[in-house]
């Protein structure tokens, strides 16, 4: 009987282990990854905390999943670095009641974020396998506040319309006049603009009425924001 105990036991420790093990990861690179390079938004650096980013990777990379830079997702797609994943969701500046809109859901996990933060999520994704995943990862972890819509992010989603900020993880050539028109008057849009597999630029697009105001902020590569024939 007393070895049956043990071996459950043993059986047991390499879970308790791992899960520990990436608990300490996600603080590390809460800390030393986006912290320490000025993200001061506590909402930002609390989603931060909660969201378990390696459930959003495939299993075989887990252990990578918390490391500074992007990673594969399949499907010629990636999981953006961790610090571009805060430093975009601050600069839109979300709140408890905010409904927010993200072009190109991926994995799932920038909306995991905003759905941390904010009341509801729409996140567009033009790849039907990466959204089904990123639907299945999100029901599983509980967030019921976030919408998984297969489409063409370029037309945005104008039936929930207009949203508070809008969140765009793909490189456009140029701002798609749709979104801005989604845009709620004073709210507030990010998005990589250039060519695609070269480095673009990362803009901020705020809305004051008629007046639309952008902002250059920094170099990024992201993948390419994909149309439907």
């Amino acid at each position: 009987m007393k070895t049956i105990v043990l071996l459950a036991i043993i059986m047991l420790v390499p879970s308790w282990v791992k899960a520990q093990d990436f608990d300490r990861m996600r603080e590390n690179m809460v800390r030393r990854q986006i912290a320490n390079r000025g993200i001061d938004h506590e909402p930002t650096l609390e989603a931060m905390r909660n969201v378990e980013r390696h459930q959003f990777v495939p299993r075989a990379q887990q252990r990578r999943a918390y490391d500074d830079g992007p990673m594969p997702i399949g499907y010629g797609q990636t999981i953006s670095q961790p610090y571009i994943v805060a430093y975009m969701t601050q600069l839109v500046n979300p709140g408890p009641d905010d409904r927010v809109l993200e072009i190109g859901a991926g994995s799932g996990y920038q909306a995991a974020v905003l759905a941390e933060i904010v009341e509801k999520v729409y996140t567009i994704e033009i790849i039907p396998e990466l959204g089904n995943q990123a639907r299945k990862v999100l029901n599983d972890l509980g967030y019921e506040n976030v919408e998984v819509i297969t489409g063409d992010g370029y037309f945005g989603h104008e039936e929930m319309a207009p949203f508070d900020a809008i969140v765009v993880t793909a490189a456009a050539e140029y701002i798609p006049p749709p979104l801005i028109a989604q845009l709620k008057d004073g709210g507030k849009m990010v998005i990589p603009v250039g060519s695609p597999f070269l480095v673009q630029t990362l803009m901020l697009v705020e809305k004051q009425g008629d007046r639309i105001t952008t902002t250059n902020l920094m170099p990024v590569r992201f993948v390419p924001f994909t149309r439907r024939d």
